[in-house]
Formats: structure tokens, C-alpha cells, sequence
């Protein structure tokens, strides 16, 4: 979904896999559970950045269409474009 969103916009993008092994590592990595959007950094979903129940697991979006087992569409883009400006 990543791609196609950054190619819908002709944003050139490197999706990269990031290993989160153990919960250490999520703790370290600010990790909010799999899968987790992040763009220069930062995570995609709005005020993620307030977020401390960092851990390894599965990960449910609140969006605007209610839960989602991925982040919204527009949160992804968003992310992107804001990016692509720097």
C-alpha cells in the first residue's frame, strides 16, 4: 500500500523491512506493534508521537472508518507528500 500511495503521487520512496527481534528492541526502536508506517522517521498515524505501549505485536489502527489492521490511505500520504517537501 506504501508504494502504491507513493507512486499514485509520484513520490520516489525505499520501502525498507525493519527487524524488531524482541521487546528491548521495540522499546529502543519506539515500536508500536507490526505493521508500523514510519516516513523519515516518523510514524505515519497523527500524535503516534505521544504513544508509550511500545511492545512486539500486532498493531490496530483507529481511523476514521473505524479499527483497521493497517493505517489509513490518507495518513500515508500525508506522511509522504509532507516528506517529499523537505
Amino acid at each position: 500500500m506504501v508504494e502504491r500511495v507513493a507512486q499514485d503521487h509520484g513520490v520516489v520512496a525505499e520501502v525498507a523491512m525493519v527487524e524488531v527481534p524482541d521487546a528491548e528492541s521495540a522499546i529502543r526502536q519506539r515500536f508500536l506493534g507490526s505493521p508500523s508506517v514510519r516516513v523519515e522517521g516518523a510514524d505515519v498515524e497523527p500524535n503516534a508521537d505521544e504513544r508509550t505501549d511500545f511492545a512486539l505485536g500486532c498493531r490496530v489502527y483507529r481511523t476514521n472508518s473505524g479499527p483497521a489492521g493497517q493505517p489509513s490511505e490518507e495518513w500515508v500520504r500525508a506522511a509522504l507528500l509532507a516528506g517529499d517537501e523537505r
